[in-house]
């Protein structure tokens, strides 16, 4: 873990140095001389240190659920809707455009986002998580929450967990829903939490509360397809629901579900929790952290009425529509608070779109990863390469973008970076800060490790990539490695592995050096 406060070190010697370096740089900046950095566009230089005493910003942390690098119209010009609230994170803040999940799929992304560490590290070496699980987090592990909430933060996570939990009894057998689940997020260092276990495809489904289920699953559901106009590869998670025999209760379709969960409405109860939170955050006059996982585009797409047939893309388009929506009232909060300025405003996903994304470029003409390759759970830049954006005016130019890879492991040494705290010793191993980067200083990143849902590794180093395939059939085929040049050729059509074996060989021990560290 690298963070600036290890850059800035200075011996007496080098203070003076640093000085004298200062006054010329000034002087050079009044008499109008342009300042380049590699890789960035329109950056600003920080106006000025970092007091220890100066106000900490506020963090709101907006994750969302399957977005495609193209499901944003900032993004993508050809989108088949427009979503003018992210639209505005890309106008008044920093656009990542080589931005990445740490994974392909939602558990372990999740786990990484939150810890600053690689998900493939832990036991979970492919796919996800349940809705109950023993958590992926292990007790006493660093997360952002514990951290800031140690810097005299309030943390709040509200929306969808989907890193374990455990509940009491089994499925169909000798639930106790009167009972506290346990390991969840305030076990986590969040100090409040209102959410739901997982992603609506599996059961638990209810409305958690702290630590307890505000109203018990005691119905049965499954996905009840063909009730989504437009969409008919959707499904709903809708009442009726059923009291169901004894013999088919642990049929793995089956799920437990409350009778106050509705499907569509999980979108617009979120934000209005979410807001609730932030209105009494501000007023007890400490600084707040949001966590606020979405559960949108993810399935099942269930827009609202009123945001059906707002979009050219079908129902996927007009739910999207609707989190771009609610995206906007969490700003639209803040405004209304008077504390846009200080608050960092964070906006990424999760992983890449689901494969119904090739339908809608078929039908729609819409592509949810632009113009990269393939989607969720696939190695190729469809699966992790995310809209990713941060908003901070105070710091952060406006429409300035930054072209290095990072990932989303990166924030927790962000967060460290910006209060001048280091974090605790073994914590955030993969995470390294991006602020000397947001206030426009010079900015590199280590190679960024991809992963996919099966368990296998890619590796991004400068504008190389390395994908190496160790299935059986893959290397039946007699492709082993496929190398690209991204500043060439982003879609990943050309693989150049065959021409550049010395590459391969050194990519191949930057990923291996990473691995054992």
């Amino acid at each position: 873990m690298k963070t600036y406060l290890d850059q800035v070190k200075l011996t007496g010697r080098f203070h003076l140095f640093a000085i004298v370096f200062g006054m010329a740089f000034a002087f050079s900046l009044l008499a109008g001389a342009d300042v380049v950095f590699a890789g960035w566009e329109s950056p600003q230089v920080a106006t000025g240190a970092r007091d220890s005493d100066q106000a900490k910003p506020n963090i709101v942390l907006i994750y969302t659920d399957d977005q495609g690098y193209g499901d944003v119209s900032a993004l993508n010009r050809d989108a088949k809707f427009e979503t003018p609230n992210i639209d505005r994170l890309a106008r008044e803040g920093m656009t990542f455009t080589d931005g990445h999940s740490a994974d392909t799929v939602c558990t372990p992304s999740r786990y990484a986002l939150l810890t600053g560490r690689y998900c493939w590290r832990t036991r979970l070496k492919r796919g996800v998580l349940g809705a109950e699980a023993e958590c992926l987090i292990a007790d006493g592990e660093v997360t952002l929450a514990s951290f800031l909430r140690d810097q005299g933060y309030q943390t709040a996570m509200i929306g969808k967990w989907h890193l374990g939990m455990e509940f009491v009894g089994s499925k169909g057998q000798d639930r106790d829903w009167s009972k506290p689940f346990r390991d969840g997020p305030i076990e986590k260092g969040f100090d409040r939490f209102f959410g739901i276990p997982a992603s609506m495809n599996y059961g638990v489904l209810a409305w958690l509360d702290q630590d307890r289920v505000t109203q018990a699953p005691t119905k049965w559901t499954q996905k009840k397809r063909g009730m989504v106009k437009h969409d008919s590869a959707s499904y709903r998670i809708a009442p009726p629901y059923l009291d169901v025999p004894d013999e088919i209760k642990n049929d793995a379709k089956r799920l437990e579900v409350a009778p106050d969960f509705i499907d569509q409405e999980v979108l617009k109860v979120l934000t209005e929790k979410s807001i609730q939170w932030l209105r009494k955050a501000h007023q007890d006059q400490r600084p707040f952290f949001l966590y606020l996982p979405l559960t949108s585009p993810h399935k099942p797409v269930v827009p609202l009425k009123e945001f059906q047939g707002k979009s050219d893309c079908g129902a996927y388009g007009d739910f999207m529509v609707e989190t771009d929506y609610r995206v906007g009232q969490i700003l639209d909060t803040l405004d209304e608070l008077q504390i846009a300025d200080s608050t960092i405003v964070i906006l990424t996903s999760d992983n890449g779109p689901e494969n119904t994304w090739r339908g809608r470029i078929e039908k729609f003409q819409h592509r949810s990863a632009g113009i990269y390759r393939d989607g969720k759970r696939s190695r190729y830049e469809g699966g992790h390469r995310v809209p990713f954006f941060v908003r901070w005016p105070a710091k952060v130019k406006a429409n300035s973008k930054c072209h290095v890879p990072v990932c989303q492991t990166d924030f927790l040494a962000t967060f460290a970076d910006v209060l001048q705290q280091p974090l605790p010793s073994g914590a955030g191993m993969d995470s390294v800060s991006l602020f000397p980067g947001l206030v426009g200083k010079t900015f590199e990143r280590e190679p960024v490790v991809h992963h996919s849902s099966n368990g296998q590794f890619a590796i991004r180093s400068g504008d190389w990539k390395l994908i190496i395939n160790e299935t059986r059939g893959q290397r039946q085929s007699g492709v082993k490695h496929e190398l690209y040049r991204l500043s060439d050729d982003p879609s990943e059509t050309a693989n150049l592995a065959k021409t550049n074996e010395a590459k391969v060989v050194e990519l191949k021990q930057k990923l291996a050096a990473i691995r054992a560290r």
